[in-house]
């Protein structure tokens, strides 16, 4: 699977790691989601938001984190750069503190603004 970019941020002992792919189909997209899944066995959570232009798409997916702090804003970044024909996916290891709500939705956004920048 080639991502068109990669990043990683650890906050409060929590592992955070980016990937940027660039895609023309949702089933791109569930292949990759399949790919990271084998990749980060171990992984607590795999959040993503995926965005195409012709047929229109838009989805965000939480994948256990409390709803709301992680598929939408990592879909908010995507919408707000104008980024289409793409997904993001972040792959979080819990690092054993909780960050909150607003911990949450800060961690995930800037995962993606920085794989976007």
């Amino acid at each position: 699977m080639q991502f068109a970019k990669t990043n990683e941020i650890i906050e409060k002992k929590s592992k955070f790691y980016g990937y940027l792919l660039s895609c023309e189909s949702e089933a791109e997209i569930k292949s990759a989601l399949e790919f990271l899944k084998k990749e980060h066995k171990k992984a607590t959570h795999i959040c993503w938001a995926g965005r195409m232009k012709t047929p229109f798409f838009e989805k965000a997916v939480d994948d256990g984190e409390p709803s709301g702090t992680a598929g939408r804003p990592i879909l908010g970044v995507m919408q707000k750069k104008d980024k289409q024909n793409a997904a993001i996916f972040i792959v979080r290891y819990f690092g054993g503190v909780k960050l909150g709500a607003g911990g949450l939705v800060r961690i995930y956004a800037k995962v993606a603004a920085d794989l976007l920048n």
